[in-house]
């Protein structure tokens, strides 16, 4: 039998609905067979929150060390002092700190392979406290822990995977952020992550233009044929499937999507927007490209439903079978490689 994959949890903006997932999930004592979870955070605001949502059948289980986590409950590793007033819905100076003390733990267990992988929840980006050097998000602090300078945003839903080559900048910094190297190292880490994480033997990946209709042969822009097509090319030469640039519009309208291992926009909301409509709520963001496995939900800290009962626990859920199914495709190609 498999040995049970320990799961840090990091609790995230407390004000949000991150409590309220992480009990929703683990009140199905199925979750117990598959994983052995840690939250990091506070044993009395967990508690509560098993109470306010009428989780009676939710064992929980107080611990100071990895090592004392039991296999049939949800471990709770003290972190933060629950003391303070964290209200739902109101984000604050003390739930930024309390969602970094979190991180920062879970992240130091990972490291020292105390835990097999990470899943953050939500935080709020404007609150979170990160200390002497400011991250846009989860995904710059671990690639910034891990040295990994440009680590990829991989969406996954089913045989849906969507990633971005440029991550949290604004739109009008996109095109002064790509470059032909920053996508050709985009196109190589998904072709490994999946290869390595998803079982891929020979992976085909889609390259999204930036520019509507591909900028019309320069009428609209050059980015196709200056820095997108090239990457192409030189990812061709190096051995990848990779092919484009596609029109984003007519590639998901289409269907074409369907036709792909993986798919590469060019930013943010071109790959989301359409991920996030076919995923309906249900997708996970995963960190290609780091040494470590770190999942989460595709939705923010719903500020707006903390303390309602109206939060889905689905993606949270799927978080855990995806970072569980990377780490064992991901140890079983290193032990095929080895060989």
């Amino acid at each position: 039998m498999n040995q049970k994959i320990k799961v840090a949890i990091s609790v995230g903006d407390v004000a949000g609905v991150g409590m309220e997932i992480i009990a929703k999930t683990f009140a199905d004592s199925r979750l117990f067979e598959v994983c052995l979870p840690i939250v990091y955070g506070s044993f009395e605001l967990l508690k509560n929150e098993r109470s306010n949502l009428q989780l009676h059948d939710l064992k929980l289980n107080k611990i100071s060390k990895v090592q004392d986590a039991s296999p049939s409950k949800l471990n709770v590793m003290e972190i933060f002092d629950a003391k303070p007033s964290f209200t739902p819905g109101i984000s604050s100076k003390e739930t930024g700190q309390a969602a970094y003390l979190s991180l920062s733990r879970a992240t130091e267990d990972l490291a020292a392979t105390r835990v097999d992988v990470l899943l953050t929840t939500p935080i709020t980006k404007d609150t979170m406290q990160w200390g002497e050097q400011k991250f846009k998000g989860h995904t710059e602090y671990l690639a910034h822990y891990s040295h990994e300078p440009n680590p990829l945003m991989l969406m996954i839903h089913e045989g849906l995977k969507v990633g971005v080559v440029t991550g949290h900048v604004s739109l009008k910094e996109v095109p002064k952020n790509l470059s032909v190297s920053l996508i050709m190292d985009k196109i190589e880490r998904m072709n490994s992550s999946l290869i390595q994480d998803f079982n891929v033997v020979r992976p085909r990946i889609a390259v999204l233009g930036l520019n509507p209709h591909n900028g019309d042969h320069g009428m609209m822009g050059n980015e196709e044929i200056e820095m997108i097509e090239p990457s192409i090319n030189k990812s061709k030469e190096k051995g990848i499937l990779a092919f484009g640039p596609y029109a984003a519009d007519g590639f998901f309208g289409s269907g074409n999507y369907l036709n792909f291992d993986g798919i590469l926009a060019m930013y943010h909301d071109q790959g989301l927007v359409p991920f996030k409509a076919l995923s309906k709520n249900e997708g996970v963001n995963f960190t290609a490209g780091l040494p470590i496995v770190r999942t989460s939900p595709d939705h923010g800290p719903a500020l707006d439903l903390a303390g309602k009962n109206a939060a889905s626990e689905t993606s949270f859920r799927n978080s855990i079978y995806v970072a569980i199914d990377v780490f064992r495709n991901r140890s079983n190609y290193k032990n095929l490689t080895a060989q």
